[in-house]
């Protein structure tokens, strides 16, 4: 059933500038719309009715009570980079931007943590704690991300493969109900084992139980060498089949980056820079990290050797900071230069990495079937995959008949050979029509249950993941 919702009044504007201040209080209709989209592509029109500003959990707590008592739906809004129409207000109201709440607020390195407020971009924390010799591994690739976001798609990235996604580095988080009672959960153990973890139920949740204000994370030691592989391959299959072949062999990367030339060759274009090599139909990008020198390069000869035994054409091998540093500038807009360039979707789906030279001859085969091209890039070593059909030589009418049928394919495919049908993106409103490829109705129905207690009202975020 259509929730219904309360308009922003003048008396709320008057209540919310109460709280946050005039200056933080955004009416502007230009100044709106910055703020009513993400980066997915093939967005949503809506706007909110009010961007609103908060600089401490206080004031968000203040915000949500006003909002649930009057009805009135609250998107969360981090820096926008997700790509699934999760932070646009389909439903108006309010826009709780946590830009201002900002802070580092402690680096603890006697017991490798740090406290962090939700709006604290990824770059700069790991900056700073890469200055004090840690590190902090969880990397979606887009580095100017939040915390708050990354925490609240469970983002994941290119360091997956041996360090995992964003849930294995948070200890503790401060979040903010609905109704505005504030919960703290977790803290600075390692270990605890009591009761339902409700910290991790709201961490991947897209902000639709809770809104996070604050973090406790988890931090490593900074490696002391990275050196890169570049290798190119005369097919997709072949640097697929690399892949599954060095995860047996049990070396472990911190990342192996999949990707077919003419991305490569897009990414180039739109950097401006150019990788050692490009005239190869496909490349494994690997990155391996580690503090002894002999055991790295051991490391980096199993692997070299695992992809020439299939075909690789050469191995080309990165050893400076700045020779590392074009080829994961330049793999780090691979997503840019398709969409940014062209018509195009994506598909965020995850599957066994043992499964992903079956997967790569599957796309091949739904793009013949259907005459749409698809490109094809991701985090490999975790079976992470991005596939983006392209609409390139098609008709609007072509474009509009064949899309929906080629996305429910390449998802269902995944979904054969084991897999889901988002690793890291999460759902939004984009991918809700293709969750129940994935799960049952008995889930669905325990997860709106818990929708429903922790926001009866269904102001949070509303329509994403489920239809309000």
């Amino acid at each position: 059933m259509e929730m219904k919702y309360n308009k922003v009044t003048d008396e709320v504007l008057k209540d919310l500038r109460g709280i946050v201040g005039e200056e933080n209080v955004l009416t502007d209709k230009e100044t709106i719309k910055l703020y009513s989209s993400d980066e997915a592509p093939i967005g949503l029109e809506a706007t909110a009715e009010v961007v609103v500003k908060p600089k401490c959990t206080d004031e968000v707590s203040d915000i949500l009570s006003l909002a649930n008592e009057k009805m009135i739906p609250v998107t969360p809004r981090g820096q926008g980079t997700g790509l699934c129409n999760g932070a646009v207000p389909v439903y108006g109201g309010i826009l709780l931007s946590l830009e201002r709440m900002n802070r580092i607020l402690e680096i603890d390195e006697d017991n490798l943590m740090a406290v962090v407020e939700a709006g604290v971009v990824l770059s700069d924390l790991r900056l700073e704690v890469e200055r004090r010799g840690l590190f902090y591994p969880a990397d979606p690739g887009e580095r100017t991300s939040f915390i708050g976001g990354n925490i609240g798609t469970n983002a994941g990235g290119m360091n997956g493969v041996k360090y995992g996604k964003t849930r294995d580095y948070v200890l503790g988080l401060e979040a903010v109900l609905p109704n505005g009672k504030v919960l703290n959960l977790g803290g600075k153990v390692v270990k605890r084992s009591m009761g339902y973890d409700l910290m991790h139920l709201i961490i991947g949740s897209e902000g639709t139980l809770a809104v996070v204000t604050k973090a406790i994370l988890k931090l490593i030691r900074l490696p002391k060498i990275f050196i890169t592989l570049y290798v190119p391959f005369s097919n997709m299959y072949d640097a697929a089949k690399s892949v599954s072949e060095i995860l047996r062999e049990k070396v472990t990367p911190t990342a192996i980056e999949l990707v077919e030339r003419e991305v490569i060759l897009e990414a180039e274009n739109r950097l401006g820079k150019r990788m050692p090599h490009h005239d190869a139909d496909a490349y494994l990008i690997i990155r391996i990290d580690g503090d002894k020198e002999e055991e790295l390069y051991g490391d980096a000869e199993a692997v070299s050797e695992i992809c020439l035994s299939n075909n690789a054409v050469d191995v080309l091998v990165a050893d400076t900071k700045e020779r590392q540093s074009v080829i994961w500038d330049i793999r780090s807009v691979f997503y840019e230069a398709i969409v940014k360039s062209r018509e195009a979707d994506i598909v965020d789906a995850a599957i066994p990495p043992s499964k992903m030279p079956l997967y790569i001859e599957r796309i091949k085969k739904i793009s013949d079937e259907y005459g749409v091209k698809i490109l094809s890039y991701g985090h490999a070593g975790d079976g992470n995959i991005h596939v983006h059909p392209i609409k390139d030589g098609l008709s609007d009418e072509e474009w509009n008949e064949k899309l929906p049928k080629v996305m429910m394919k390449l998802y269902s495919e995944a979904k054969n050979l084991g897999g889901v049908v988002s690793g890291e993106h999460g759902i939004g409103w984009t991918k809700k029509k293709y969750l129940p490829i994935c799960l049952d109705k008995e889930e669905i129905r325990i997860m709106k249950e818990i929708k429903k207690i922790f926001d009866p009202n269904n102001i949070l975020n509303p329509g994403k993941i489920f239809d309000a």
